[in-house]
């Protein structure tokens, strides 16, 4: 690669979104669905009580919970997440999950208790690398495991087309 890729000459710091919504581990999965569509977000860190950083949630952990009940979920290893796909989905999908939701599952139930990290130096080649290698969408930027801000795929693609 040549010097004058953006993905070589850029930090983590300087792209990330730092305005970034976290749902806190405790809540039940009625009231994460809602957070998300208000908020017209497909997904979000998820922080303990002492706020910090223990793991992701997203749409797709509502969909897999509120569609199959029967699945195990202390069974999750890493071919459990290699093949997640976060896509896109309706408001009227969004909304459906409000009524298939157990009322009585907590966002830690069904969270990813994996958390890509960088730190706010590192270079933005080593985020994509890692998030090529990992098959992640997001990685979470932090400081002494607090939460700074968010890379997504999308925020690389922009940088890529400048």
């Amino acid at each position: 690669m040549s010097n004058d890729n953006p993905l070589m000459n850029t930090t983590a710091e300087q792209i990330m979104c730092q305005k970034v919504f976290t749902v806190p581990s405790d809540w039940p999965v009625d009231r994460l669905a809602r957070f998300l569509t208000d908020k017209s977000i497909s997904g979000a860190p998820v922080v303990n009580s002492a706020g910090r950083l223990v793991g992701v949630v997203s749409f797709s952990d509502i969909a897999r919970q509120a569609g199959n009940g029967l699945m195990d979920l202390d069974k999750r290893d890493e071919t459990f997440y290699s093949d997640i796909i976060d896509e896109s989905l309706s408001p009227e999908e969004q909304r459906a999950f409000h009524t298939l939701v157990d009322q009585s599952v907590l966002v830690n139930d069904i969270m990813t208790p994996m958390v890509f990290e960088v730190s706010p130096e590192t270079p933005l080649i080593q985020v994509a690398e890692a998030m090529v290698k990992g098959r992640i969408h997001r990685v979470m930027v932090t400081e002494n495991h607090r939460l700074k801000g968010i890379i997504s795929a999308l925020d690389l693609l922009k940088v890529m087309t400048l």
